[in-house]
């Protein structure tokens, strides 16, 4: 069962089918597509709603654990933060977007926290990632403010819209998320 959680300014929830019109408006955004390493632009009718099922199943089955976030001023969604876990390798794959409008009020950050205490206090993960696009800076941002240490570079890593995009890879350590602690 996946948990909600709050924050000073927002719900981290599971996504429910409610949400499939507001996740493909606000995901199907080229802005957003655009700097995410896997969101198709134009966003496809009826993917939100595979996408929200395979969520569900991914939570079930503690692979993986996608939040809505919610702004508790306006009850509305505005982005998705993500938890995927390699259970064999005990660590989580951070992953995030969030609606254009709402870039640079820090609702990533913030959710960043919460999911990474959420890593290492209740999954007892050894180290939680994430990756950007060398484009995206603000997203980078996130990590570092969330407390993550970067960690390398990939050059021409991953391919997407048909131009090779160079990754950052950020990390944190239970270690050092303790000593910090």
């Amino acid at each position: 069962m996946q948990p909600t959680f709050e924050t000073q300014r927002l719900i981290l929830r599971p996504f429910q089918s409610t949400d499939s019109s507001k996740v493909q408006e606000l995901a199907g955004d080229i802005e957003v597509a655009r700097t995410t390493l896997s969101i198709p632009h134009p966003y496809p009718d009826g993917a939100a709603e595979s996408w929200i099922g395979a969520c569900r199943k991914s939570a079930d089955e503690g692979e993986g654990f996608p939040f809505a976030l919610i702004s508790k001023e306006s009850n509305t969604l505005i982005g998705c933060m993500s938890l995927n876990i390699d259970k064999s390798h005990q660590r989580g794959e951070l992953a995030y977007w969030v609606g254009r409008s709402f870039w640079g009020d820090g609702y990533a950050t913030e959710a960043a926290k919460r999911l990474i205490d959420f890593g290492f206090e209740d999954l007892a993960l050894n180290k939680i990632w994430a990756a950007a696009m060398t484009r995206n800076p603000a997203s980078s941002n996130v990590m570092k403010k969330a407390g993550m240490r970067f960690e390398g570079e990939f050059k021409r890593h991953i391919l997407k819209w048909d131009k090779f995009e160079d990754i950052v890879f950020y990390g944190l350590t239970r270690i050092e998320y303790e000593d910090r602690r």
